[in-house]
């Protein structure tokens, strides 16, 4: 049975795929998944907190996709990138870069998110596996804020595919 928090968080991440929480306050979104904004401040620390939480979850689970995939590294690659630029994924996305932003900016409790940001997606690999994973982790968000910018899906796919195969002989 999920902790209270976790179940707290699968609210607020079915409420955020619905409606975005980027430009909502903790109240709305409190009231959106229908609790108080005391229960998130307690569980999360602040609203800034929450969407950590949020990106913090999406990126997990993304990562838990990426190893029930199987096949090639370049199958792997593929099949991860149809999860990733899934038009259903794009509230997730958005928030993604804005709170990415926000961190940046050195907003107060954002500093989690810069501390995970890529290391979870390098685990595991030699110095040049690392460096070619920290690559391919950059382009493919890249790749994904091109999407958010209105690029065309079919050229976006073929860059993505042409990394894929750059990566390949790389190998």
């Amino acid at each position: 049975m999920p902790s209270a928090k976790d179940a707290l968080l699968e609210r607020v991440l079915d409420y955020a795929a619905r409606e975005g929480v980027a430009d909502k306050s903790l109240r709305e979104i409190a009231a959106g998944v229908g609790t108080s904004h005391r229960m998130l401040l307690y569980h999360f620390g602040s609203r800034e907190g929450v969407l950590v939480a949020i990106v913090a979850e999406v990126e997990r689970q993304q990562r838990a996709v990426m190893e029930t995939l199987t096949g090639t590294d370049e199958d792997r690659m593929w099949g991860l990138w149809r999860q990733v630029s899934d038009p259903a994924l794009r509230p997730y996305v958005r928030l993604f870069f804005s709170t990415v932003g926000l961190a940046v900016q050195g907003v107060p409790g954002t500093r989690a998110l810069l501390d995970t940001l890529t290391d979870p997606w390098l685990e595991g690999g030699d110095t040049k596996d690392r460096a070619a994973l920290r690559l391919g982790v950059a382009a493919t968000r890249g790749l994904l804020l091109d999407l958010l910018a209105g690029a065309d899906p079919d050229e976006v796919d073929a860059a993505y595919r042409l990394l894929i195969e750059l990566w390949g002989r790389e190998r």
